[in-house]
């Protein structure tokens, strides 16, 4: 195999690599192997007709695409480790030449990683988040813990509330007409839970049970049903069933009920305490991201629009992912959201734009700052890594290649970048 590299604009390389004319030869011998069962020649069972009857019948160019094809990805990936470079994007490629008995071409664009220049990055000034917990924040984390803790009672002797779950039936009419989807039975629906367009809910507070009601709302005009998108409705309401919500009294004895505790005083100064926890990690954090946007603002750098491209994909199919794995297709979410996958990924480039940028000024402090990690601290992170995993150390280790043992140092080197720029952070005058 031969290659060659050509520089090209915005960080972008094209790869000309060439393989011999023995190697395609036998690219498409083995093709051949593998589809001729797919050929029904007059004279040969299915299967059994020689290669040169299948070209002769079918075209001599019948297997090129089938031996390009298991050519190409073990050769892109030779032509990548050997012209050392660090390649962010998947590859464009193109046949350059393609026939039998010549070495086979083709060509690869690819975006490389781009560099960077730092601007400042240690004594960043920031606005750094309180993290002081008041007796409101008390109070908030305690209603939560006895809104957990609720009954559920039934109400038959006023009508409907904010926040009560109720049970209804309705109907819905545009221009006087019932709409598809617009009727539902003994529907539950809870008041201020904001599941219903417009102020639906908002028009059942007051009403009584068995009480029939009409609620006038207007579709919103980017609604997934296009055809009630921006349009008025009427709908006929009746209240069936009246539910809420009963908390516990917070006193000494739901104290011992939901913690450790004897009394509500000294569960109220758990509390606190968990919550000044919490706020200081929660501060920190603001502060460190705060800083690392100032320090990304301070660095130049130019993103191909490949590695941009790349990136976008990588987080539209783990989004597709998380989807599916509550219960969802991606084509089930754009039909309940009314949207497509254009628009999806139009709405995550500027987040992918940005987790780029922060990685690259990141990985060029890490070099700036000669950021190492000792061993010992590699095998606490494996330990770490094993223990979630719940396996063994040894084991987990057996399995981490070179190249993903190189990721979980940078990825540690990284981070102690992100240390760095959070510590240094100064308070905003």
């Amino acid at each position: 195999m031969s290659l060659q590299v050509e520089k090209l604009d915005k960080n972008m390389v094209k790869l000309t690599v060439e393989t011999a004319a023995e190697e395609f030869d036998a690219a498409i011998e083995k093709a051949y192997a593998k589809n001729k069962g797919k050929f029904n020649i007059q004279g040969f069972r299915r299967g059994k007709a020689p290669r040169s009857f299948i070209e002769k019948m079918y075209g001599s160019s019948v297997f090129y695409e089938d031996a390009a094809n298991l050519i190409i990805p073990d050769a892109y990936e030779k032509a990548a480790d050997e012209c050392g470079l660090a390649l962010v994007s998947r590859p464009e490629i193109e046949v350059t030449q393609i026939e039998k008995g010549k070495p086979f071409i083709f060509t690869a664009e690819v975006a490389v990683k781009p560099e960077v220049t730092l601007g400042e990055y240690k004594d960043i000034a920031v606005e750094i988040p309180s993290s002081e917990v008041t007796a409101e924040d008390v109070t908030a984390e305690l209603d939560k813990v006895r809104d957990q803790n609720a009954r559920i009672i039934t109400v038959t002797d006023r009508p409907v509330e904010d926040k009560d779950q109720t049970v209804i039936d309705f109907e819905g009419f545009v221009d006087g007409v019932p709409f598809e989807g617009g009727k539902g039975e003994d529907y539950s629906l809870t008041i201020g839970s904001h599941s219903f367009i417009d102020t639906f809910e908002d028009q059942l507070i007051g009403k009584n049970i068995g009480e029939e009601t009409e609620v006038n709302v207007t579709f919103p005009e980017e609604y997934h049903a296009k055809e009630l998108a921006g349009k008025p409705a009427l709908f006929k309401v009746t209240v069936k069933e009246i539910k809420a919500k009963e908390l516990p009294a917070a006193d000494d004895d739901f104290a011992q009920d939901v913690s450790e505790f004897d009394t509500l005083d000294e569960y109220k100064s758990d509390i606190e305490a968990k919550l000044k926890e919490k706020k200081e990690k929660d501060a920190k954090r603001a502060k460190e991201d705060a800083a690392v946007d100032k320090v990304v603002e301070n660095a130049t750098m130019e993103i191909p629009d490949a590695m941009l491209d790349t990136q976008v994909r990588q987080m539209a199919d783990d989004f597709a992912q998380r989807v599916q794995s509550q219960g969802l297709t991606i084509e089930q979410y754009f039909q309940f959201t009314g949207t497509n996958a254009e628009q999806l990924i139009e709405q995550m480039r500027p987040q992918a734009l940005k987790t780029i940028q922060v990685r690259l000024v990141l990985e060029a402090i890490v070099k700036a700052e000669n950021i190492t990690i000792p061993d010992e601290d590699y095998e606490k992170e494996i330990a770490l890594m094993a223990e979630n995993y719940k396996m063994e150390a040894d084991k987990l280790k057996a399995l981490i290649g070179e190249k993903e043992k190189e990721q979980i140092i940078m990825d540690m080197a990284v981070q102690k970048a992100v240390d760095l720029i959070g510590e240094t952070a100064v308070a905003a005058q």
